[in-house]
């Protein structure tokens, strides 16, 4: 299979998990400890990939200097677009609905464009590093892969609870998240193509960058919601996932 075209497979399945977060919403309602909990093992998850995968990667390609100054620039940079973003209604949607206020609010307020361009913020630097873990001939790593989706399950999921209590449709729902899904789906081959063959540097860099936004966006978001449901145990719950991402990772090593 072309790498392109299996690189683009695999950012559809990470960004398939909005879907599927807007389809639990709609159709399912769990229990808010559940979703925690799921939110928990994700942040752990999350860490072992920034730190075992992500940045670890991105050093071994272009040493401290492009690794650290990508990771400053990605951490800054979500950190920016994401102030906009909140103000204009986007702020609550990586939260699984544990402010009902806020997301109706949100909603209400007509945020769906923000929420979408949220998303995209998201999506957009977690799949491009799909996609440039496949150059050089290497498998997709499966725990930037699991990362990805444990993280878009609840931004899915906590938006179309919002879109459903403000009266909105299901195609627009499910229209609005299918297309996102498949943005991201576009842009891990485009990522392989443009970045292939490039500097080892640059490629560090992007790693990096990316590495940086998902540290700031899992401490601006998951975090905050895992341990609002789960306190006494998210901790533990956290560090499972971790343990599960490193195991994974050395034996993908």
């Amino acid at each position: 299979m072309p790498g392109a075209l299996s690189a683009g497979l695999w950012g559809l399945l990470g960004g398939s998990a909005l879907v599927l977060g807007a389809g639990i919403a709609w159709f399912v309602a769990l229990p808010q400890r559940l979703i925690a909990a799921i939110m928990a093992i994700g942040a752990g998850v999350l860490i072992s990939a920034v730190a075992f995968d992500l940045m670890d990667e991105a050093y071994a390609r272009g040493g401290f200097d492009s690794t650290a100054s990508g990771f400053l620039a990605g951490a800054a940079a979500y950190t920016l677009a994401n102030v906009l973003i909140s103000r204009r209604g986007a702020r609550h949607r990586k939260r699984s609905g544990t402010n009902p206020d806020a997301s109706q609010q949100g909603a209400d307020q007509g945020s769906g464009l923000a929420i979408a361009v949220g998303a995209l913020l998201d999506g957009i630097p977690e799949s491009v590093v799909i996609g440039t873990s496949l150059l050089g001939g290497k498998g997709v790593s499966l725990v930037t892969l699991a990362a990805v989706f444990l993280s878009n399950v609840p931004e899915g999921l906590s938006s179309a609870a919002g879109m459903k209590r403000a009266g909105r449709s299901p195609a627009y729902v499910f229209g609005v998240w299918g297309g996102i899904a498949l943005a991201s789906g576009m842009a891990a081959p485009l990522g392989y193509a443009t970045l292939a063959g490039a500097s080892p540097d640059l490629l560090a860099g992007v790693t990096a960058v990316a590495a940086g936004a998902i540290l700031a966006m899992l401490v601006d978001t998951m975090i905050p919601e895992a341990t609002e449901a789960t306190h006494d145990y998210s901790g533990l719950i956290a560090v499972l996932g971790f343990l599960i991402a490193f195991v994974l990772t050395k034996l993908g090593g």
